[in-house]
């Protein structure tokens, strides 16, 4: 296979979800940007999904301070301080530009931006648009772009990270919807790829959050960080069958929706007395899955989500999709329950980065899902949209000072990629088999509840899968082969760190922990995977 167009840049933008976007706008102040979408821009990805809304500290009462501490409690203090000082800092910041920009986000009589509370958080800061707020983060952010001169390629799969000379990233080879090999240089390149809970069998993701940014700058040499931190949602769609895991909103809950078991018992008094359903996303659905495994649930193996209390008019404006939604399953809200379950949602692990988004690697930085550090061991709902932005922003701006590199692509590499795609024609695995494959290992022995026998087991059938001849029938089949490699990767990555977590923390919870530990006083930090190996890291706990 040879490469039949090549494209420079001065800035390479991965990925077209709001951090992208976010991060190609303000790269575009500083030189020429590329921006390669997987999807049609705005089309896929998870940010048009977000229903819930964006973290910000806009009212009088409220504090940053506050704010940081309700995200350090949160994340069980696996947080990088450093980045939730940024995140809290600037979010209001970045949530004025977006109205600056032309976004519509419900108000309040006072003509003020309207906050609902959202779990784990002691103020009302969460702002939104009804339950579509990422669709107007997305647009927003896809109309600002225009006015740039980003020049943009969607429906092209970025399949791999290709270093200089030196080492550094310079570029990335992808494919277009055809299968045709597309060679991207760069001085600096900005990985905004998502996250991958895909490689769960019930996820809330899109088709494409497959993981494939972790598992490129894996490949690449970069380190990552707390990857065994996978969120599970407390509530998404228990049927029909294709639904499964569709994302309930924790809008929801944040409205005055509550959780009953089929005895129609509000069991979150026996798990978070004070919180009750805005208790952490960790807690809500460990109390679930409990409720379910413990013959409390109901027959579909769920519990109910009930708003039927509330005023009709109230969940027609401030749920409007979940009341479509649900009515196409034949369920009216506004007269009886949903019936939820825990799904895969987040991966808060992801490439280590500093404050200005630099990764471990010469020539990348990272923004968004895809990196690690800012919501430590569990996410509060409401601080990703504002992760978007607040580092999209950076990341971009960062990218976009990168002085001009001088180095040429190791030719080497981009061979051996090509190489690689070659070997997919002669294959003789489905990658649809191993998909399914890998997507029931992962929810079966890497889910909500883990054991060192369990994820060992993982291990050792990933590291089969990952062996077996993955096959394309033709060019178009190409990306399905690389995709289902990224799977593999990351299903790996997200395994191997948990095993080196010996204690119970966040959504990271063993049953067979060999230490406990309170978070605030843990002596065990980030768990760290690269090329180079894995550990866990320590720190010194006050005596």
């Amino acid at each position: 296979m040879l490469v039949d167009e090549s494209v420079d840049a001065h800035v390479l933008v991965i990925g077209s979800g709001g951090a992208g976007v976010r991060a190609a706008i303000e790269a575009s102040r500083y030189g020429s940007v590329v921006l390669v979408s997987k999807t049609i821009a705005g089309k896929g990805g998870c940010t048009t999904m977000a229903e819930g809304g964006f973290n910000a500290v806009l009212r009088e009462g409220d504090s940053i301070d506050v704010h940081r501490e309700d995200t350090l409690k949160g994340g069980a203090y696996l947080n990088d301080p450093a980045l939730v000082d940024v995140l809290v800092q600037e979010a209001p910041e970045r949530m004025n530009d977006l109205v600056r920009w032309g976004a519509v986000f419900d108000v309040t009589d006072e003509c003020t931006i309207a906050q609902r509370p959202f779990g784990g958080q002691r103020f009302p800061r969460t702002c939104y648009a009804g339950d579509r707020t990422g669709h107007e983060l997305i647009m927003t952010l896809l109309d600002r772009l225009d006015a740039t001169d980003t020049q943009l390629y969607q429906e092209v799969s970025v399949v791999d990270l290709v270093p200089d000379e030196n080492g550094a990233v310079a570029g990335a080879i992808a494919l277009d919807r055809d299968g045709n090999p597309i060679l991207f240089s760069a001085d600096a390149t900005v990985l905004a790829t998502g996250g991958g809970t895909q490689v769960y069998d019930i996820s809330t993701n899109s088709a494409a959050g497959t993981g494939d940014g972790f598992a490129m700058a894996y490949r690449a040499g970069a380190e990552l960080i707390d990857m065994e931190m996978i969120q599970f949602h407390p509530t998404g769609a228990v049927y029909p069958y294709d639904a499964r895991g569709r994302l309930v909103t924790e809008a929801v809950r944040g409205e005055g929706g509550i959780l009953l078991n089929a005895r129609r018992e509000r069991f979150m008094e026996r798990y978070d007395p004070a919180r009750m359903e805005l208790s952490t996303r960790d807690v809500v659905a460990r109390a679930i899955a409990t409720e379910v495994l413990e013959g409390r649930g109901t027959n579909r193996g769920g519990v109910y989500l009930d708003v039927t209390h509330l005023p009709a008019e109230k969940i027609e404006t401030r749920l409007p999709v979940m009341l479509e939604q649900f009515l196409t399953y034949g369920v009216d809200i506004r007269r009886e329950p949903m019936e939820v379950a825990p799904t895969a949602h987040h991966i808060m692990g992801g490439l280590r980065i500093t404050p200005e988004c630099r990764t471990t690697l010469s020539g990348l930085f990272a923004c968004g899902e895809v990196s690690g550090g800012v919501h430590g061991a569990n996410r509060l709902g409401g601080n990703a949209l504002a992760e978007t932005q607040v580092f999209g922003k950076r990341a971009g701006e960062s990218a976009g000072k990168a002085p001009v590199q001088s180095g040429r692509f190791d030719r080497a590499r981009v061979d051996e990629t090509l190489r690689m795609l070659d070997e997919f024609f002669v294959g003789d695995t489905a990658p649809a088999t191993v998909r399914r494959d890998l997507k029931l290992t992962m929810w079966k022995k890497a889910g909500i509840f883990r054991t060192a026998a369990d994820l060992t087991a993982a291990l050792d059938d990933i590291r089969g899968l990952t062996d077996r001849r993955l096959h394309a029938a033709s060019t178009a089949n190409l990306l399905e082969c690389c995709t289902v490699r990224n799977m593999c990767t990351t299903a790996s990555l997200i395994v191997r760190s948990a095993l080196l977590r010996p204690e119970n923390r966040g959504a990271h919870v063993r049953r067979d922990a060999t230490v406990v530990t309170e978070p605030a006083t843990s002596p065990f930090s980030h768990t760290c995977i690269s090329l180079a190996g894995a550990r866990i890291e320590r720190r010194e706990v006050a005596a």
